[in-house]
C-alpha cells in the first residue's frame, strides 16, 4: 500500500531564482499538505551524507558542491499516494523531457540544476524526512 508522506527539497538553483512561492503554490494546488518545512543550507558534509548513495558515481562531488552552494527549502508533504503523485508533479530529471506543466518543466535549468528533489520510495521518504526534521518539527 502506498504511503501518504513524501520528502522534497527546493534546490539552490530554484531558491536563488526566486521560485519558492510558485513551486509551493503548485504543490498546494496538487492537493499536498505541508507537514514540515524549513529554509536551511546544507554544509558540504551534510549534502555528502544525504547523497551518500551516489558516492561512487562520477557526478557525486559536483552534486555535493551544488547542493551546499546556497539555501534550500526542505519539506515533508502529505497526500494519499504521496511519493508517486509527487514524482508525477515534479516531472523527469531532465527538464527537456519533463511533461509540460510539471515543476521541472517550468523551473529547472538542466539535469544538474533541476529545481526540486522528490523521494523515490516510501522508505526513502521516511529516511530523507528524518534526516532533515526532528519529530517535534513534523506536524
Amino acid at each position: 500500500m502506498a504511503g501518504n508522506k513524501t520528502f522534497t527539497m527546493i534546490k539552490p538553483d530554484a531558491v536563488k531564482a526566486g521560485h519558492i512561492g510558485n513551486i509551493l503554490q503548485q504543490i498546494n494546488l496538487a492537493g499536498f499538505r505541508i507537514a514540515a518545512m524549513k529554509l536551511t543550507q546544507l554544509s558540504p558534509q551534510k549534502a555528502g551524507e544525504f547523497y551518500a548513495i551516489h558516492r561512487e558515481r562520477p557526478f557525486y562531488q559536483e552534486l555535493v558542491a551544488f547542493m551546499s552552494s546556497g539555501p534550500i527549502v526542505a519539506a515533508i508533504l502529505e497526500k494519499d499516494n504521496a511519493v508517486e503523485d509527487f514524482r508525477k508533479l515534479i516531472g523527469a530529471t531532465d527538464p527537456s523531457k519533463a511533461e509540460p506543466g510539471t515543476i521541472r518543466a517550468r523551473f529547472a535549468k538542466s539535469v544538474g540544476e533541476n529545481a526540486v528533489h522528490g523521494s523515490d520510495s516510501d522508505e526513502n521518504a521516511h529516511v530523507e524526512s528524518t534526516f532533515h526534521f526532528a519529530a517535534t518539527e513534523m506536524f
